[in-house]
């Protein structure tokens, strides 16, 4: 079944799809999942970080030198933390929860990565000299500060801004380990949302803390009632106020983040907007100082063009395609994957079999979305598949085994064995339940799975194929109506799945997983 020549060429064609995009600098900048970012620049290298919610591993850490052209190059945490609801254990889950907004600053020469869980209910600070290889060390503490962003003021104290409606300062020790025994811990800005208005649907949060110029600047995000998500932005001579405060930006639904400086002076603010199934998306929004306020887009509005370096797309900065073919150097697994929450280690191999990513069942699970172990990357806009290639030979009665979109309405095609006898089968959740549209009666041990998805005007559909030779295609079961749902508060991800509902033990092979820009 391997063929390296084919599949060093299929590649090489791959990156020419995803990487030849469009010409102009677009906005957003990456049509993918990258929600609730935070941005620094050291020198002339910029760091963004994202909220990873369930993943593991999380907090990333990715790179540019342009700001518009994304790197994973690291990650904060293998795992969160070591509880039953990231472990997908004793019938609990993170969905929606795990690790939210995070906060990224340098200071001193450490770099510092700071995430909150209302899953654990704990504040988590990490730190390393190298952003880009580690190692990282972790402090954490209780309560989890909401959607906090850690600030390193002149005089030498440390801060967290958190909170909602009600902005709250929560002074740090010197050491940035835990909230510092009778500091300075007091709400700031009572009902920030105020400023957009009386009607608030969400009240006031994501926080960013800046100073420039001598004066304090609190980036919040707010949701007026009718209207869309919005730019909020307080001032203050001192960082315990009084603050004064005034709408940054109501345009197009993008909103939260923070501001960032070129080398060359240029401001810009980063932002993320609501879109649809693929998730939340980010935006570059220029900024202009005036009158001491950072004035958001051009007329006030985000443009669609920006005047930096064009993009290439969201691979292989952030998504890949993977042969699951390693030597000794290579991690076991590139930064583009992540468990869906904890994974049980001793469950998956790429040295069991060589050039296979294997998955065996450990337990036996009820539904895809218990499952341990499905092995996730982002989907991307407006368009993209995803393609694998199985051998199920080792499959146990009950198992099933394939190719995921993953959200809480989520499809599946894959392998069923039942009775003796392996079914390719398509489930859709459409419905909100759990239904198998259709089944076909397998009577090879290889076979091949794609989902395609349509995210362009937000139409959010995805349809599912299977192949006997890789080469031709059968359509199989419904369209999937994708749908972003709160309850997982994440855009749809790529899963490659093996669970067992009668027997542990069974084993599926992956020969591949291939991503493409475009659909047919």
């Amino acid at each position: 079944m391997k063929n390296n020549f084919f599949k060093l060429a299929a590649l090489f064609l791959l990156g020419l799809t995803l990487n030849v995009r469009a010409a102009d600098t677009q906005n957003p900048i990456l049509q993918a999942d990258v929600p609730d970012l935070a941005l620094i620049r050291v020198g002339d290298t910029y760091y963004m970080t994202s909220t990873t919610m369930h993943m593991s591993p999380g907090l990333p850490i990715m790179k540019s030198k342009d700001l518009v052209n994304w790197q994973l190059v690291n990650y904060a945490y293998d795992i969160l933390d070591d509880v039953d609801e990231l472990n997908l254990v004793n019938g609990k889950n993170s969905y929606g929860r795990g690790s939210w907004a995070s906060s990224l600053r340098y200071h001193d020469g450490i770099f510092y990565a700071t995430t909150f869980s209302g899953t654990t209910g704990k504040t988590y600070i990490y730190t390393t000299r190298d952003i880009e290889k580690g190692p990282w060390k972790v402090s954490f503490f209780k309560p989890a500060l909401h959607d906090h962003s850690l600030f390193f003021d002149d005089d030498g104290r440390v801060y967290m801004v958190n909170g909602g409606g009600n902005i709250r300062l929560t002074q740090l020790t010197a050491e940035v380990t835990g909230i510092k025994p009778n500091g300075f811990n007091q709400v700031i800005i009572t009902n920030a949302s105020a400023v957009a208005g009386p009607n608030v649907g969400l009240n006031a949060e994501g926080s960013q803390l800046f100073k420039h110029d001598g004066k304090y600047y609190l980036f919040n995000i707010t949701w007026p009632r009718g209207g869309m998500r919005t730019v909020i932005i307080h001032r203050a001579e001192k960082i315990t106020g009084p603050y004064e405060g005034r709408i940054g930006l109501m345009d197009k639904g993008v909103a939260q983040g923070g501001l960032i400086d070129t080398p060359q002076g240029d401001w810009y603010a980063y932002l993320f907007q609501d879109h649809g199934a693929v998730g939340r998306i980010p935006y570059l929004v220029p900024v202009k100082w005036q009158d001491g306020w950072p004035v958001l887009g051009e007329n006030g509005k985000v443009p669609d063009t920006l005047n930096l370096p064009a993009t290439t797309g969201v691979t292989p900065g952030i998504v890949a395609s993977d042969e699951f073919e390693r030597l000794a150097s290579d991690p076991a697994l590139p930064l583009v994957w992540q468990w869906n929450h904890n994974p049980d280690n001793k469950l998956w191999s790429l040295t069991q079999r060589p050039g296979f990513l294997r998955l065996t069942t450990g337990r036996v699970d009820t539904d895809f979305l218990s499952a341990r172990n499905t092995l996730t990357q982002r989907t991307f806009g407006p368009e993209c598949s995803g393609t694998t290639a199985m051998d199920v030979s080792n499959l146990k009665a009950g198992d099933f085994a394939g190719l995921a979109l993953l959200q809480k309405i989520y499809g599946l095609v894959g392998v069923k064995s039942d009775g003796g006898t392996n079914f390719i089968v398509m489930m859709n959740v459409g419905s909100r339940s759990p239904a198998e549209v259709e089944r076909v009666r397998l009577t090879q041990t290889n076979v091949f799975f794609k989902v395609e998805c349509d995210f362009k005007n937000r139409a959010d559909k995805a349809n599912f194929f299977y192949s006997l030779d890789g080469k031709s295609w059968s359509a199989i079961g419904s369209q999937l109506k994708m749908s972003y749902t709160l309850p997982h508060f994440m855009g749809y991800r790529f899963g490659l799945f093996n669970f067992a509902t009668k027997a542990s033990g069974g084993y599926a092979d992956f020969d591949y997983f291939r991503v493409g820009a475009k659909i047919h």
